[in-house]
């Protein structure tokens, strides 16, 4: 097994056991990470981002597979099961993520899912008639920034 693949199988390892320390400990610090809701974290904001996610979804379950990496890229299939803690509606996310590597950190971390799909499981009836609009994704993304700026 290549070591950043061992990397991305440890990641995932310690999202599933709720360890953000680990998870923390995988990026580079100049890492850049990127998905619908967080759109351009930066090492310290995604780091935060981790811990938070973990310390406020207590239902959560995390799965994955589809890992694979070699010098430069890694990809990797991931879904979380939670309760959206804004409408107590219950989620199943879907996710593939593509990452790019340094000295055996993570530098480029992208998560890829259907944000429409998301909200309407999140957000319920608004979701579904207006989740694909930029209006609903730019006040999810407003909110989840104010939520990480209080939890750094």
């Amino acid at each position: 097994m290549h070591p950043n693949e061992a990397l991305l199988h440890e990641f995932y390892g310690a999202f599933a056991r709720r360890d953000a320390s680990a998870m923390a400990a995988a990026y580079a610090d100049d890492a850049r990470f990127s998905d619908p809701v967080f759109p351009n974290l930066d090492a310290s904001e995604v780091r935060a981002m981790w811990k938070m996610l973990l310390e406020r979804g207590k239902d959560l379950a995390v799965t994955f597979g589809g890992i694979s990496a070699d010098d430069a890229r890694g990809k990797a299939h991931w879904e979380a099961t939670y309760t959206f803690s804004a409408t107590g509606r219950t989620v199943h996310n879907v996710i593939d993520a593509t990452f790019e590597f340094r000295d055996g950190k993570i530098v480029r971390h992208v998560d890829a899912f259907d944000f429409w799909r998301w909200s309407r499981m999140a957000l319920g009836a608004k979701g579904t008639l207006l989740g694909w609009t930029p209006l609903v994704r730019n006040k999810v993304r407003e909110t989840a920034a104010r939520q990480l700026a209080k939890a750094k």
